[in-house]
């Protein structure tokens, strides 16, 4: 069975026009541990990675993540994959709930019920 290759959403979505050559995509670099001397939670960023885990998200959702994707790459030149943004709001939330912990964001969104 032959398997088609199908264009990525980048290149769907990407700019054109006048202007089209004037935006810079840069891709995001990794974190290194010199980065964590401060004691704050960092994301893994791009290595290789030891566990994996499975989330189901609604379609709505995986839309929403595509789209901040999406305007990073386009509004701030920041080229991410899906991982390394659901990464970074990972350690976010979490890092929120380490410092601030029944005041925290993710207290408060468990709790709104």
């Amino acid at each position: 069975m032959r398997r088609v290759s199908l264009p990525a959403a980048d290149d769907l979505f990407r700019r054109t026009g006048p202007h089209a050559e004037k935006a810079v995509v840069r891709a995001v670099p990794d974190t290194s541990e010199e980065d964590e001397s401060d004691g704050k939670r960092k994301p893994s960023g791009r290595v290789r990675h030891d566990e994996k885990m499975t989330v189901y998200v609604t379609s709505a959702e995986l839309l929403e993540l595509e789209h901040a994707r999406l305007k990073l790459r386009a509004e701030h030149g920041l080229a991410v994959d899906r991982g390394r943004l659901v990464r970074e709001a990972l350690a976010l939330v979490l890092a929120d709930f380490e410092t601030h912990g029944d005041d925290s964001v993710l207290v408060r969104r468990l709790t709104e019920e």
